[in-house]
């Protein structure tokens, strides 16, 4: 049985008020796809039969399940590889110019999944600037994902997967049929769970890695995802966002600094204030 549109629509609602993102009509396919193994898993004719349940008894353990399999999005390494070129060549020589070479910066790589981002993160500035004091946040909304990250324990496919051959030689060693990031890489990241629509993790900021995200929200979403980005960011620091996001119109306290054939956001405190 295919998802019916009552169905359709519980789950859209709840994935709504509890990450924030829209599923709109014609994400059925996506849905039935993600909770399929959860619906094997309970031994359940279908996935409708699965929501139906949810609707007549919402267990909040299920509700989170449901959340976590539809906010898992794509990851690979030093996707889109731009951004990385633009963190080592212009973000941060700029930021240890201005704060000395000796300043320790502080990374958020937001929404991170399983912990690609982060330790890509981790690697091209370990390889651009060795000896640089680093110290990584990667969140998620999953604890599902963050588990594996934290683990930095990575299958065949997945390292496949936009991993240069001398990062792998160099940071990883085999753990039986997968592979393990080296414990010096992992130690300059900590994860742990947030939510984008509730309070930063604490502390200050110099660059905020948000990629792939703000093009879930809405408007008012996105507004206010940036809102709060900006205020863990050190005046003159920097968000880093997907090819197809921006800050123009919604967001102005930020300053588009074009590098090379990408853009990056440079928080501008006089602005803001």
């Amino acid at each position: 049985m295919t998802l019916t549109p009552e169905s359709f629509t519980f789950v859209a609602d709840v994935v709504r008020q509890r990450s924030a993102i829209q599923l709109d009509l014609g994400k059925e396919y996506l849905v039935e796809s993600r909770l399929l193994p959860i619906v094997r898993e309970r031994g359940l004719a279908d996935v409708d039969a699965y929501v139906r349940g949810l609707r007549a008894r919402p267990d909040p353990a299920e509700l989170e399940l449901v959340v976590e399999a539809l906010t898992t999005n794509e990851t690979s390494w030093f996707r889109d590889a731009s951004p990385f070129t633009a963190l080592t060549q212009h973000v941060v020589p700029e930021l240890l110019a201005a704060r000395g070479a000796g300043t320790s910066l502080r990374v958020w790589s937001a929404a991170c999944s399983t912990g690609q981002e982060a330790y890509s993160i981790a690697m091209a500035l370990d390889e651009a600037m060795p000896g640089v004091r680093l110290q990584i946040t990667a969140t998620d909304i999953s604890e599902q994902v963050l588990a594996r990250g934290r683990a930095g324990r990575y299958t065949q496919l997945e390292v496949n997967r936009g991993l240069p051959a001398s990062m792998l030689v160099k940071h990883f060693t085999r753990s039986g049929t997968d592979w393990e990031i080296s414990q010096r890489l992992r130690s300059m990241v900590t994860f742990q769970r947030h939510n984008l629509l509730h309070a930063p993790p604490a502390g200050q900021f110099d660059v905020v890695f948000l990629r792939n995200v703000l093009i879930y929200f809405d408007l008012a979403t996105k507004r206010e995802v940036l809102r709060r980005a900006r205020s863990v960011v050190r005046p003159g620091g920097y968000l880093l966002l997907g090819a197809a996001e921006t800050t123009l119109g919604i967001d102005d306290d930020w300053e588009r600094v074009p590098v090379g054939r990408s853009s990056v956001y440079r928080h501008n405190a006089r602005r803001a204030a």
